[in-house]
């Protein structure tokens, strides 16, 4: 599970310690100076890394130092889930967890949700389609150019 959190609305020291609370799920926090720097290719990069769900958490609503990095961060989460949707693992592995009067205790308990909801679906890499560059029982052994010897003109 990835975490990605805004460092102005959580301290990741406090995180840490109650992330140790959580039953049986690895905890990967990627603290960002605004939640709205999480872009897509991080997001998705995630889940290639062999994330099972990713988590952004935003702070409050109206209360962004960047103004709208919340906002932004809502969208490209939005986008995300319809990518895997898209791809066939279906939406609900991505989660945007904005910070409320509950402070980090809350934090924690939408991530322990979050995680257990994640936890009953598939696993990511078990749903991903096999992919054809990868697959190389069809294509023979590959060879690359370093392994010819180069050719010379007569």
């Amino acid at each position: 599970m990835y975490v990605f959190y805004c460092s102005n609305s959580l301290d990741q020291r406090e995180l840490t310690r109650c992330a140790g609370e959580l039953q049986g799920d690895e905890l990967k926090a990627i603290s960002l100076p605004c939640s709205g720097k999480a872009n897509i290719p991080y997001l998705v990069k995630a889940f290639e890394a062999g994330a099972d769900g990713v988590a952004i958490v935003t702070c409050k609503q109206g209360e962004c130092r960047h103004l709208e990095g919340n906002l932004r961060a809502r969208r490209r989460a939005e986008a995300v889930d319809s990518l895997l949707e898209e791809i066939g693992l279906g939406r609900g592995r991505m989660a945007v967890i904005q910070l409320t009067d509950g402070g980090t205790k809350q934090i924690i308990e939408d991530i322990e949700r979050f995680c257990a909801a994640v936890r009953n679906m598939r696993s990511a890499r078990a749903a991903m389609p096999a992919r054809p560059d990868t697959d190389n029982s069809l294509s023979g052994p590959s060879v690359s150019s370093a392994h010819h010897p180069q050719e010379t003109a007569p």
